[in-house]
């Protein structure tokens, strides 16, 4: 991973003094915690056993402190289950798994209307702090590491680690810092808006990195501030064994639905970007309504003068307009900061 990611995940002064403001949070009883530990030295041995011990429709916020340790299987938080934040020493040691796609057959227990899940968030006003999301069912199907289906999210530090659809974002509004989140196709995908700063987005076998289905009413979709696009090191090896020589290129993105919206601004482009950019899944109408641009792309994967026509390059005051506070401000005037 680059600097913005691997840094901050990798300081143990860093994660030593986030347990210690988890901890320091709820002195004044504005918050209350939880810590989860596999053995048993906090109050419960599963995060999904905390979140179901979170009071519903609470006005303070729940911080749920997740020791190290690798948890496996589905977990939901419920609508009712408000303000509640999954805080993790570092995302490396700090992992919520499962290793189940949509076309399996799912477990006993698991959610039927979530099938290929691991995570599902449908709470508003999540935060999770140095943890990893992660679907290791493989590269043969639709594997979710998270879903969030609310307003408000916002995830710092973090790892998403899967292939197809790794991350959805449904109808709110997310906010995503110096994370790192990787997958093939369709990776990050979903009607939300959503704010992806200083983060690396890493494809694998080239592929789609997003799939928006934005509303037309919706000025925003997916917008990458200051971020970067990487390819995987490691030669991609087919099912019959034979590694491909070249890197495999991926498209910026293609309309799940017709008015997909995505933005690229100030960010990094390797050379596994095709230049043409954008797909629009094979519908030529798509080209009248998908809402693509970018400002200022970088690096050998920039190519703005081989974009598709029907994209758009921003003038630099359209490029400087696009603040986290615009985006996502909204009527309540949020400020995830």
């Amino acid at each position: 991973m680059n600097s913005i990611v691997s840094h901050p995940l990798r300081t143990a002064g860093m994660a030593a003094l986030a347990l210690a403001l988890a901890a320091c949070a709820t002195v004044g009883g504005k918050e209350r915690r939880i810590v989860v530990a596999q053995d048993g030295s906090g109050d419960f041995r599963t995060v999904q056993e905390a979140i179901n011990a979170v009071p519903d429709n609470s006005l303070e916020r729940t911080v749920i402190l997740v020791k190290p340790g690798v948890y496996f299987g589905q977990k939901i938080l419920p609508k009712e289950k408000g303000k509640v934040t999954l805080q993790g020493q570092d995302a490396p040691s700090t992992v919520l798994t499962w290793n189940i796609n949509t076309n399996e057959t799912q477990p006993e227990g698991a959610h039927p209307k979530y099938k290929g899940t691991a995570f599902v968030v449908l709470a508003d006003d999540f935060k999770a702090d140095r943890i990893t999301f992660e679907n290791k069912s493989g590269d043969h199907g639709q594997a979710l590491a998270l879903r969030i289906d609310s307003d408000r999210a916002v995830v710092t530090n973090s790892r998403l680690l899967g292939w197809q659809d790794t991350l959805m974002l449904n109808n709110g509004r997310d906010y995503f810092r110096d994370s790192y989140i990787e997958g093939r196709v369709d990776f990050i995908y979903g009607s939300a808006t959503a704010v992806f700063d200083h983060c690396e987005i890493r494809s694998k076998n080239g592929g789609y990195v997003t799939a928006a289905s934005t509303p037309p009413e919706r000025p925003y979709g997916f917008v990458f501030l200051n971020s970067r696009l990487s390819s995987d090191p490691a030669p991609w090896v087919d099912p019959a064994g034979v590694a491909s020589r070249a890197t495999p290129l991926a498209y910026l993105g293609r309309p799940w639905r017709p008015y997909g919206s995505v933005t690229f601004v100030n960010t990094e482009m390797g050379a596994h970007i095709r230049p043409e950019g954008w797909n629009n899944w094979g519908k030529v109408e798509n080209e009248q309504t998908a809402r693509y641009a970018e400002y200022g792309s970088r690096g050998p994967g920039a190519n703005p003068g081989r974009r598709v026509a029907w994209s758009k390059q921003l003038s630099d005051a359209q490029g400087r307009a696009l603040t986290v506070e615009a985006i996502l401000g909204g009527s309540d005037g949020w400020r995830p900061q």
